[in-house]
């Protein structure tokens, strides 16, 4: 299993070792469902309501980049601009006029109060919106567990009601040099 360190000229293995307890546990059980093929996909539990290619197709495409972004030694959870930079690559390469956006994006509960917010990165192609990475969350230790977020891709008008997703319109994607390298 291949898996990309956090630093360089350091392993995984030595990297973990420096951590503190809490978060090796973390990252061994990352590394378990890795193993064991139970790693979680987004197309198993999108909200799908896009209009562009087919709906395997889409679930394809977004499985194949969280798989490579799961390559990160801890996972997704933490990994969202990666995901939506490889993510547009794809959908460019596949001729389609997308662009990643970074920008904040604040989650609701059930009755609509707000209870979380962080700085987000996910995909726009004309009137519609690909956050694809949002389902790895309960593994990032700063997001709350009453944060439970399925993927959506479709009309932003549509965007489901836990969620809202402001963009900051000027800011791009920093550098990636895995994402650059993949």
């Amino acid at each position: 299993m291949r898996e990309i360190s956090p630093a360089e000229g350091i392993s995984v293995d030595e990297y973990i070792a420096i951590m503190p307890a809490a978060i090796q546990q973390l990252v061994n059980e990352v590394r378990r469902k890795k193993q064991t093929g139970e790693r979680p996909c987004p197309s198993k539990s999108l909200i799908d309501h896009s209009a562009l290619l087919t709906k395997p197709h889409r679930d394809r495409l977004l499985d194949a980049i969280a798989a490579l972004v799961d390559e990160n030694y801890v996972g997704r959870a933490e990994m969202c601009i990666q995901f939506a930079d490889l993510l547009n690559r794809a959908l460019t390469h596949l001729r389609f006029p997308s662009r990643p956006v970074i920008g904040t994006a604040m989650y609701y509960d059930l009755a609509g109060n707000e209870i979380f917010r962080w700085t987000h990165a996910w995909v726009r192609i004309g009137g519609e919106v690909i956050d694809g990475n949002v389902d790895s969350l309960a593994e990032n230790l700063v997001v709350p567990n009453a944060v439970c977020i399925a993927p959506y891709w479709g009309p932003i008008t549509q965007t489901p009601p836990d969620r809202r997703l402001r963009e900051k319109h000027g800011d791009g994607l920093p550098f990636d040099v895995d994402v650059e390298e993949t």
